[in-house]
């Protein structure tokens, strides 16, 4: 049976302040209007509400009975309306490791401070959520993801920690630390395509291995070493004076950071969308 939402308010906020004036003021509507409303729910369900008295009303036993299921029933949607407002507000991101560790967790002070309204949780893995306001982050293969999805094609090059920056590096034995995807399907590292851009290869280096970037990076750090890796991951230690570039050339992977139906997830509610937005320029700066 379809009746007025109009009326089902009018008949619960009477009956909750046992007043047809107050549920007006309540519902800025005139007492005449809450009177009408009642009295055409009274018809619609073929029952009497209240008791009308003098200047007074009182519920009815099957009035009772209805108030109690329509509070019941508003304060459940009053509750939703509040959860998927305040869900909207945190947005989970998940990703890998060394994008979260590297990149994203030391910006969340900077975005804080541009989007106060948006809270932002991030975890690592590489299942994808199914929470309404998850934002997954991956790592591909360009020839696998669409173009409209990927956020940043990734680029390698080697890197020194600072202590170890010398002009004759080229001239010394190499260890350099590289990556050996956990994931067998990612294509490797072009490491091989380094070498013979920058003309190193014959030269005397020795790879050592590591099955995530983060943990070669901190390994170059902690013993001034040479690690081979992402563009993307080194920026912030680069501004920062830890690590620096060699003089070579970087070289483009068939690797990306993407975002899958990443235009969808823009469409989902504005804070989405505006954080999409500022991860990719991050990623791109």
């Amino acid at each position: 049976m379809q009746v007025s939402l109009q009326a089902l308010k009018a008949f619960e906020s009477a009956a909750r302040l046992g007043s047809f004036k107050l549920a007006a003021e309540e519902l800025s509507l005139t007492a005449t209007a809450i009177s009408h409303h009642v009295s055409n729910l009274e018809s619609r369900l073929n029952v009497d509400l209240f008791y009308r008295q003098v200047r007074k009303i009182s519920l009815t036993e099957t009035g009772e009975r209805l108030a109690s299921a329509i509070s019941n029933g508003f304060r459940i949607i009053e509750d939703a309306l509040e959860e998927v407002s305040t869900a909207s507000r945190v947005i989970k991101i998940t990703t890998t490791s060394s994008l979260a560790a590297m990149v994203l967790i030391p910006a969340m002070q900077a975005f804080a401070e541009k989007y106060p309204e948006i809270s932002i949780e991030i975890s690592t893995g590489e299942s994808l959520e199914n929470h309404l306001y998850a934002l997954p982050i991956r790592y591909g293969a360009v020839s696998s993801i669409a173009v409209s999805d990927i956020i940043k094609y990734e680029s390698f090059n080697v890197f020194a920690a600072a202590g170890l920056f010398r002009e004759n590096w080229a001239k010394q034995s190499i260890t350099l630390f590289n990556t050996e995807w956990k994931n067998k399907n990612l294509p490797k590292p072009p490491l091989q395509t380094w070498l013979e851009k920058n003309t190193f290869e014959g030269k005397n280096i020795t790879v050592q291995y590591f099955d995530q970037e983060i943990f070669g990076i901190q390994e170059a750090l902690a013993s001034d070493g040479l690690v081979f890796c992402s563009t993307t991951l080194v920026s912030r230690l680069i501004h920062s004076k830890l690590l620096k570039p060699l003089p070579t050339d970087a070289v483009r992977a068939e690797l990306c950071y993407y975002i899958p139906d990443k235009e969808q997830l823009k469409r989902r509610n504005r804070h989405m969308n505006e954080l999409i937005l500022w991860i990719e320029e991050l990623l791109n700066q």
